[in-house]
This record gives structure tokens, sequence and C-alpha cells, in this order.
């Protein structure tokens, strides 16, 4: 009875490291006697006990975080720049042979990448063109993991952290472009009506009566918005052809 027991523990033992369930998301590499034998999976996976060894590779996409990182800029600027990287294992046989630690490894390369770029860049490039250093970052990064069987898919610089008085100087800078536009467009706008004011003058001047009117008008608004008594001049204008009516009579 001893016997059996330990035979079906036996059995239990080659069992549990002869099968393998491997996710839709994960394949396995196996090695036979140290030698690669191939990829498996995903579902059931059988291996020869003792003599395979499988190693599990996940095939989702991962987020990396690039810890912050002290840059001096082409424009001799200091700045601290942060980091994050979108990769995945495409080939898992090379993702275990090629490189000892694919993770680590891309974090490093992902830092000293980031370091370079963000070197070879002016600041007012690297705050107003973004996506071009993205671009460029995700490129190289992407060539260089190439041969490790993994493919970087986006780079995101996400924070720039500038020094105090770097900061002052890029509010006045902005301050200052603001008061510019605003200028201009005040200037514009003077520009626009004094044209308007000067096409009316000249139909006015061609149209006498139409100064009058106008002058009525003027009369008219100011006694309905204000109660108050206004003396004003009236002007010769309105009343000469009733004077010169009355002088013909005479």
């Amino acid at each position: 009875m001893g016997g059996i027991l330990i035979l079906v523990a036996v059995l239990l033992v080659l069992l549990a490291k002869a099968v393998y369930i491997l996710r839709e998301y994960e394949r396995g590499v196996v090695f036979r006697l140290g030698r690669l034998a191939g990829v498996k999976g995903p579902g059931f996976t059988l291996i020869v006990p003792f003599v395979d060894r499988l190693v599990r590779v996940g095939l989702r996409i991962i987020a990396m975080d690039v810890p912050p990182q002290d840059v001096v800029t082409k424009d001799n600027v200091s700045v601290k720049v942060n980091a994050v990287v979108y990769y995945r294992v495409f080939e898992p046989d090379k993702a275990i042979v090629e490189v000892q630690d694919y993770a680590y490894a891309t974090s490093q390369l992902a830092q000293t990448t980031l370091r370079s770029v963000i070197g070879a860049s002016e600041l007012d490039e690297l705050l107003s063109a973004r996506e071009k250093i993205n671009l460029e970052l995700q490129a190289i990064l992407d060539r260089a993991t190439d041969s490790w069987g993994i493919k970087v898919s986006a780079v995101e610089v996400k924070h720039v952290d500038l020094p105090e008085q770097m900061q002052r100087a890029i509010a006045k800078q902005a301050e200052a472009e603001r008061e510019r536009r605003a200028k201009i467009i005040h200037a514009n706008g003077e520009f626009q009506a004094s044209e308007t004011l000067a096409a009316a003058a000249k139909v006015l001047a061609t149209e006498p009566t139409s100064i009058q009117l106008r002058f009525l008008q003027t009369l008219s608004e100011i006694s309905v918005e204000k109660n108050s008594t206004i003396v004003f001049p009236v002007p010769i204008d309105l009343i000469e052809h009733f004077m010169k009516k009355k002088g013909g009579t005479d």
C-alpha cells in the first residue's frame, strides 16, 4: 500500500512538472537540456519533466515609467524630465535568449536615450515640439530593442521640471507676447474704424441734408436716454432756410 502511495506521489510531481496551461497573452519558451527547443502556447502545453524547462513570457503591452533625469539642454538650461515607455514582446525566444533581463535592459536604455535626446534639444523645442521629441525617442528605442524581440510602440515625455528662475522668465515672456497681440488687435481695430469714419464723412460731405438728419437723430437718442436738461447750440443750417424765406416776404 505504501509503495502505491509513493508511486502516485511521484506521478503527481511528474505531472506538475510536465503540464502547463498558458493564457492567451502568454507564451512558453522551452529549453531542452539547455538548448532552445521552441516556443509553445497558448493553451495546454506538455514538456518532458527534468529534461525541459519552460519560461513564461507575457505578450501584453507594458507601460514603463522612466525615472526623472537631470539633463542640460543644448542652450545650457538644467531641466528634470521623466517619461513613460510603452513596449511589448513580439518574439519571446529572443527576449529570453538575447538579453538577460529585457525589462531592466529596456528601462536603462530608455533613461540613457532620454538624456541624449533632451541634451541635443533646445528648451523652446522641448516645450513646443513635444510630439517631435516623442517620435524621435520611440524610433531610437525601437531600433535598439528590435534585436531583443521587443517592439516599442510609443514614448511620451510626461513632465518637464524647470528651475524657478526660468519659470519666471517664461511667464514674463508669455505676458509680453499677450500684450503685443493685444496692442496689434487694438491698432487694427482703430485703423478699420478710421477707414469706416472716413468713408462716412465722404458720404455726408456730398449730402448736407444727411448731416442735419444725423444731428436730429442724435438729439432724439439723447432725449430718450437722458432725463436731464441739455443745452446745445442750434446750427445755423437748420434755420437758414426759414430766415431766407422771412426776408423774402419782407
